[in-house]
């Protein structure tokens, strides 16, 4: 048969726009995904006319899909967009996939306009500059205006145009520079969509999808060179790729036998045939492996199980899960729907769509009687314990995650918290720099070893600081005796989906990764650049990483104040921190000038959400007089305050350091406050100023101001700042008192 290809990117083995408004308009979808194709036709991929069952009663046919269309419906946001469940702000995957999801359903979406306006102002980088291009963005913008019908623009065919090399990955984040291959796969698969003929892909890009080409047809991460197997969602993006190119499928018979030994017995399909790494079944990896076989003209091993599989995915909401059982999500119900439609096109048998009894979504519920409590995750571990404290005490921080931190910075942080009352406890939440990991077709990354643990606790040396492990090296070496010492795993970041996949997947499998990071200091949401991390809403709890950079908390402070993670529990300890964390009972929240003054928060259910905003009094930072950023820091540094700035010889020195807005890299940036007078036991005092040069046009690196008093009388003294806000011009007082 000739497969056919549509004129909206659909390619071959996928119902084509002209083919799914044909069949709707007849009522007759539901006929499409239900016939039965002649015996012995299994693999072929059949013409409709070759259909010979009756088409169900229309409403039937119909009921899914008015089901699909009103939990998309439930998604779209006032900003013309598609968001993910429990979120207020649109996202374009969000957006591309419900799009899709109901092109294949034959529905038009509502408020075009609107979609179309929305899909061409919101790829990611516009919320903040993106440290490297992501070309997957810009093809879903590209294939979302197509299946709309809007013109692409000179802007966008222009930026297609302009692709002639592969982007490497910032080799900060993976060892050899490796492109990730379904971005690289994306900026071919873009151009006839953007009118690009075929024959015209550049040679760079053309060599770069040869190197990645398996000898059995398929297509992973790496170098194919390196000896490593294909991954399912990578082949799919590689046969996208050879398509938008002209190239025809090569190794069909290998390609199509190393598909099909990705079917799972329970008929979903995971992403190779043996996996060691995450080994469970998922949409994606269903959806991928279907819509490749399609593209070879062939079908699943076991296509009534797939059918099956799929509809098992169907949730009360009326859309479709990642996996059985899991919450529905957009993304997740284009990729059954859009794999329903492959199947009822290209096997034979009664392949119905219409699942019988949807599943009941998990809920995650939040027990009366908790109370909100406040954790920062990787806070500062260097510099001022005091001011540490001082935060900690005035933006009421139950739990501080000191990163990196000495023991005795710990400790001395948690006399001084303790001597005053304060009520934080001090941790340790360390990011392992150096350490890589090597995983078979994906490539060496770092990142991957941010791990938090009560203070004094011993989870061993680096895994293999300077030199690359392998998954199980860092599950024995790291995880092990982290799970022993009473820590717990949070995965930071990476943006190579089918790594960050297998290795958060095997959390869920064998432990692991306890907490997926979001708001976090260098990117505003990582959720934003890594939207498929949204799938493990309800599966793993999602945190706030503050990533601490600079000398000094007090110069972090907008970080530490803006975003935090906050956890349902009866008391703040460390015990009722695992345990929320464990029952996921934990919502990441921003509310600072990156989030324009919004609240954002990602919690594992509405149920939790809805706990955590019912209780804001107990958390709310902003507007409230009872948690406000201090205006000022006072500190009597004494000779054996070792991690003090200002530290004397002998005596002692007062140092008071007004509120700035600091840089992402702790650096203080514009002041918020300025010092009025100092006075030292009743007595004005005339300080001096430090405020050294950061160096390359950065301003200063730390701004206080200091009086000393060589030879302190024995006993109680006093020393009071009075500083004035620079926007309201009212003057904050903060004293201290101290001994000698």
């Amino acid at each position: 048969m000739t497969m056919r290809h549509s004129a909206d990117g659909s390619g071959p083995g996928r119902l084509t726009r002209r083919t799914v408004l044909r069949a709707a308009a007849a009522g007759a979808l539901g006929a499409a995904l239900t016939a039965r194709a002649p015996a012995g036709a299994l693999g072929a991929a059949l013409p409709l006319s070759a259909r010979t069952a009756p088409a169900p009663p229309a409403d039937a046919a119909e009921g899914w899909k008015a089901d699909v269309a009103a939990y998309l419906e439930t998604l779209r946001r006032a900003d013309g967009g598609y968001a993910w469940p429990g979120q207020d702000r649109s996202h374009l995957a969000v957006t591309h996939a419900a799009v899709g999801a109901l092109r294949t359903l034959g529905r038009t979406p509502p408020d075009r306009d609107a979609l179309v306006a929305f899909v061409r102002t919101h790829h990611p980088r516009d919320l903040k500059k993106l440290e490297q291009e992501h070309r997957i963005f810009t093809f879903q913008q590209v294939r979302t205006l197509a299946w709309l019908g809007a013109d692409l623009g000179p802007d966008l065919a222009g930026e297609v145009r302009s692709w002639r090399q592969p982007v490497a990955y910032m080799k900060a984040y993976e060892k050899h520079g490796y492109p990730v291959f379904r971005s690289e796969a994306a900026a071919l698969a873009c151009r006839p969509l953007a009118g690009l003929a075929p024959g015209d892909a550049p040679d760079a890009l053309l060599a770069y999808l040869d190197s990645r080409r398996r000898p059995d047809g398929t297509y992973n991460n790496t170098p194919a060179s390196d000896g490593s197997g294909g991954h399912v969602t990578n082949t799919w993006w590689g046969l996208e790729a050879e398509r938008a190119v002209g190239r025809p499928p090569g190794a069909r018979q290998a390609t199509v036998a190393w598909l099909r030994a990705c079917q799972r017995p329970g008929g979903g399909f995971t992403y190779e045939p043996d996996p060691k790494i995450g080994a469970l079944d998922d949409v994606a990896y269903t959806w991928a492996a279907v819509l490749s076989l399609a593209r070879l003209r062939a079908a699943p091993a076991d296509a009534p199980a797939c059918t099956r599989y799929l509809r098992s995915l169907h949730t009360a909401d009326g859309g479709f899960a990642d996996r059985p059982g899991w919450s529905a999500n957009p993304v997740a119900t284009y990729y059954a729907v859009e794999a329903l439609a492959a199947l009822a096109i290209n096997t034979d048998g009664e392949q119905s769509v219409a699942p019988a009894a949807p599943a009941a979504a998990p809920r995650t519920e939040a027990p009366e009687g908790l109370r909100v409590f406040s954790i920062q995750i990787e806070a500062h571990g260097q510099g001022s314990p005091a001011e540490a404290v001082d935060l900690a005490r005035a933006l009421r921080i139950h739990l501080w995650g000191a990163k990196n931190a000495e023991p005795a910075w710990l400790r001395r942080a948690q006399a001084l918290a303790d001597a005053d009352g304060t009520g934080v406890r001090f941790f340790s939440a360390n990011e392992d720099h150096g350490t890589w990991i090597d995983v078979p077709g994906q490539g060496t990354y770092s990142h991957m070893d941010d791990y938090m643990m009560p203070a004094g606790a011993d989870a061993g040396a680096p895994v293999a600081r300077g030199a690359d492990a392998d998954w199980e090296t860092f599950r024995a070496k790291r995880f092990a005796p982290l799970e022993k010492a009473g820590g717990r795993l949070v995965w930071q970041f990476g943006e190579n989906e089918p790594l960050v996949r297998m290795v958060l997947d095997d959390a869920l499998v064998r432990g692991g990764y306890a907490a997926v990071s979001t708001f976090h200091f260098g990117n505003p949401d990582f959720t934003n650049t890594e939207p498929f991390l949204e799938r493990y809403r309800g599966q793993l709890p999602m945190v706030a990483l503050q990533d601490a950079h600079g000398r000094e908390p007090w110069w972090f402070a907008d970080m530490t104040e803006g975003f935090r993670t906050l956890f349902l529990a009866r008391e703040p300890t460390w015990e009722a921190w695992l345990e929320a964390l464990a029952a996921k009972r934990v919502a990441a929240v921003r509310h600072d000038a990156t989030s324009g003054g919004a609240t954002w928060m990602h919690a594992p259910s509405d149920a939790v959400a809805e706990a955590v905003r019912r209780l804001e009094d107990q958390w709310r930072w902003w507007d409230n007089p009872d948690i406000r950023r201090p205006m000022v820091s006072v500190v009597a540094v004494r000779p054996g305050d070792a991690f003090e700035a200002g530290r004397p010889e002998r005596g002692v020195t007062v140092r008071v350091r007004p509120a700035w807005t600091n840089t992402a890299q702790g650096l203080p940036k514009s002041p918020l406050a300025e010092l009025v007078r100092l006075t030292v036991d009743g007595r004005q005092v005339t300080p001096a100023l430090e405020a050294p040069r950061a160096g390359r046009g950065k301003g200063v690196s730390d701004y206080y101001h200091w009086h000393h008093v060589p030879e302190p009388t024995p006993g109680r003294h006093t020393a009071t700042a009075v500083v004035r806000r620079l926007d309201t011009r009212q003057e904050v007082s903060r004293t201290v008192v101290f001994e000698t």
